[in-house]
């Protein structure tokens, strides 16, 4: 076993001092600790986070690298911290609000996470409840200072959010359905039933009154969904954990768009001869063996194929250890459209989790358009990359194996598992071949999508800038998804700067990296040996990504 070294405890303590800070991330890395607290997200904290990571990147900066694993972590940290000081430091942090991953619904998300199976944990969930109000309190203060500063979030993503707060506060709102639902091992006695009934009472409240802050800064809330190029540029390395040239990524973008239609076009002729891409997905959607109906039947079909995908790469293409090898296919209790990915705890007692946020209205769903969801978030993708990152505790030090992800890693490699599923034959049925491009083309139009927004880069027509109507028309032009599901993510993409593209981009980096090992390796090459390599290295920013495994 490695030596723990000096960059190690740093690295170990900013995750510890982190962990103490933020229950929910506790409960979220699956640590002990602060199971009947919320998170402190008011100006006072947000200033500590920034004095924190201030002093945590001086030190680092006094440390000298032991070895090759000290140089990856003292590269991965200083981008990470320095990535969180410009974010502050830019009025950035004081605006933090989307439909998709903001405070607004992490205060909610994290009770999917809890444990759930004692009286006890029960006994937590009610104290953790009536602290619901008091955190969306200090985070109302928090974004209070970019709605009085003119550094507000954009109107749009306050209409989202206040609709979504009004899924909460109805008498079958999260909260009380969790509540009701409460079961454990032994029962639960009256007098918890009724505090947890309480309780549910209190965070639904809580959200209400959020809510109501929200309605009252409408007013102040920016009218512009852009926020410029200074801006992004800021998000956009945060998520890649590296800087592009986002001209020469829009071209890109545009380029790579063409070459997937062309692709899908290809394959749209395999399944109908002579069809384009509308055609053979009509085709499809009239196909009754591909229809999949209700949540239960969906949730049954992706455990299969998780389970299935699991036992057959295991054998040939990648070490997966026995830990590994449990992935949960959930449903999330949520509404908003969102697919998204859970990694275990660190001693793997909660698995890994894939979760499905199904949209009101949304009740059939296509084998050939999910198949490749189902690799991308769990193996190849995003589960055997964070779960490979959980596991190889002889080497990394707690930081690097639980905390150090970007989405450009992350969402890149899980990109590149589906590319990568089809180079092992497992989309070798075009139709689900066909599925995975249509994602593939996804990525690729919201690079241009995002970007063009975001910079005020004139449409595609030259007819003006990218509006939100002409947006949504693109993107429905480029997936074929249903229209629920299509508006939440273009909403997602004007609220969520820089994230959506580092998906494609971080693909692209994966891909470059590949080949460069490849061609440096020769005849040598092995892929299995380049997968173990790289995902041992846990998640990092995609600089570091590079540098690492241009000394591998």
């Amino acid at each position: 076993m490695r030596p723990v070294t000096k960059i190690d405890e740093l690295a170990n303590e900013f995750l510890d001092t982190n962990v103490a800070n933020y229950p929910t991330y506790a409960t979220y890395l699956g640590m002990p600790g602060g199971e009947r607290d919320l998170d402190d997200l008011s100006p006072a904290a947000i200033e500590r986070d920034y004095q924190l990571a201030k002093s945590t990147l001086a030190k680092l900066n006094s440390l000298e690298a032991v070895d090759d694993v000290d140089l990856v972590t003292k590269d991965a940290l200083s981008n990470s911290l320095e990535g969180e000081i410009a974010k502050y430091e830019s009025g950035l942090t004081f605006r933090e609000l989307n439909n998709i991953a903001s405070p607004a619904q992490g205060v909610r998300d994290i009770f999917d996470l809890v444990p759930t199976k004692t009286a006890q944990d029960w006994e937590n969930i009610a104290a953790r409840m009536r602290k619901v109000g008091d955190s969306l309190h200090g985070y109302a203060e928090s974004l209070r200072i970019g709605f009085e500063s003119g550094n507000a979030p954009a109107k749009r993503q306050l209409e989202e959010v206040i609709n979504q707060v009004k899924q909460i506060n109805n008498p079958e709102g999260f909260f009380h359905s969790f509540a009701k639902g409460a079961t454990a091992e032994g029962g639960l006695s009256d007098s918890l039933k009724k505090e947890l009934a309480e309780a549910a009472t209190a965070a639904t409240e809580g959200y209400a009154q959020f809510g109501e802050f929200l309605t009252q800064m409408m007013p102040k809330a920016n009218p512009k969904d852009a926020i410029g190029r200074d801006l992004y540029a800021i998000l956009s390395k945060k998520f890649l954990g590296a800087a592009v040239d986002f001209d020469e990524t829009y071209e890109w973008g545009k380029e790579e768009l063409a070459r997937v239609i062309a692709e899908q076009n290809a394959v749209a002729n395999q399944i109908l001869p002579g069809a384009n891409v509308a055609e053979a997905v009509a085709h499809l959607e009239k196909d009754p063996s591909t229809k999949i109906h209700g949540t239960d039947a969906l949730k049954a079909w992706m455990q299969a194929l998780s389970d299935k995908a699991i036992e057959e790469l295991g054998k040939t293409h990648f070490d997966i250890a026995p830990e590994l090898r449990n992935l949960e296919c959930m449903i999330a209790p949520t509404k908003h459209g969102g697919i998204y990915y859970t990694g275990p705890s660190d001693d793997f007692s909660r698995p890994g989790r894939m979760w499905w946020s199904v949209p009101e209205g949304v009740d059939t769903f296509d084998t050939w358009r999910e198949t490749t969801t189902v690799y991308h978030e769990g193996v190849p993708g995003h589960h055997l990359q964070i779960g490979q990152s959980t596991y190889v505790k002889d080497t990394l030090n707690k930081w690097r194996r639980l905390a150090s992800f970007t989405s450009g890693h992350g969402e890149g490699w899980a990109l590149y598992a589906e590319r990568l599923m089809d180079e092992l034959g497992y989309l070798s049925n075009p139709a689900d071949k066909l599925g995975m491009l249509d994602g593939q083309r996804m990525r690729a139009a919201r690079v241009v999508l995002d970007i063009g927004v975001h910079l005020e880069k004139p449409n595609l027509e030259g007819t003006g800038v990218w509006g939100f109507d002409y947006a949504l028309n693109f993107m429905k032009s480029n997936v074929n998804m249903s229209p629920e599901f299509v508006r939440f993510e273009v909403t997602r993409y004007f609220g969520w700067p820089g994230q959506a593209p580092a998906y494609k981009i971080g693909q692209r980096i994966w891909e470059q990296i590949r080949d460069d090992y490849k061609a440096r390796k020769g005849a040598s090459f092995d892929m299995k040996l380049f997968h173990s390599t790289a995902l041992n290295l846990g998640g990092l920013g995609l600089d570091a990504l590079k540098r690492a495994m241009a000394r591998a």
